[in-house]
């Protein structure tokens, strides 16, 4: 038996029943990593969606509220990296504290950039454009190198992290 539908105007109800309505559409976990100028940091986001193809555009939209707002903003170059289902404690721990690295394996790419190792996609890119998203901000950027491997997603559904399989 379904439920009853909740309708409501989200400008009036209650911000948690927007946010848990939202909570309904499963999405991808990637970590946004770039350099702060006091060192390398990294966020947990969904906020992640590809673009263009042709030229090859990604964009994502951090937080304005978030502390580490400001240095997303100025990064020229920043790599966002699609989690593994075995990456868990790695977004968990980013979710919290923008400065975990000593908790994994990680480089140094181009310009200064961290690149988590292990990741199932890791998109290195540079910032094409910067939009006004209400409470969030939408950074546009192109993808100069991929770095990709075969394995299972690592998926955020209802406040909790899940995986789901490959079908085929």
């Amino acid at each position: 038996m379904t439920a009853e539908p909740h309708s409501f105007d989200p400008a009036t109800e209650d911000p948690r029943s927007f946010r848990a309505a939202l909570g309904n559409f499963a999405t991808g976990v990637t970590v946004i990593t770039c350099q702060s100028g006091s060192g390398p940091i990294g966020i947990t986001a969904n906020s992640f969606a590809s673009l263009s193809l042709n030229p090859p555009l990604v964009l994502w939209a951090p937080a304005k509220s978030s502390q580490r707002y400001p240095f997303y903003m100025a990064a020229e170059h920043f790599a966002i990296h699609v989690m593994s289902a075995e990456q868990t404690d790695i977004c968990s721990g980013f979710a919290r504290n923008g400065d975990v690295f000593d908790a994994f394996d990680w480089e140094e790419g181009s310009h200064g950039v961290p690149l988590i190792n292990g990741c199932l996609s890791r998109f290195e890119c540079t910032r094409t454009a910067q939009h006004d998203g209400g409470d969030h901000s939408i950074i546009v950027a192109r993808v100069t190198r991929v770095t990709t491997r075969p394995g299972k997603p690592l998926t955020f559904f209802a406040g909790k992290y899940g995986a789901i399989e490959k079908v085929s």
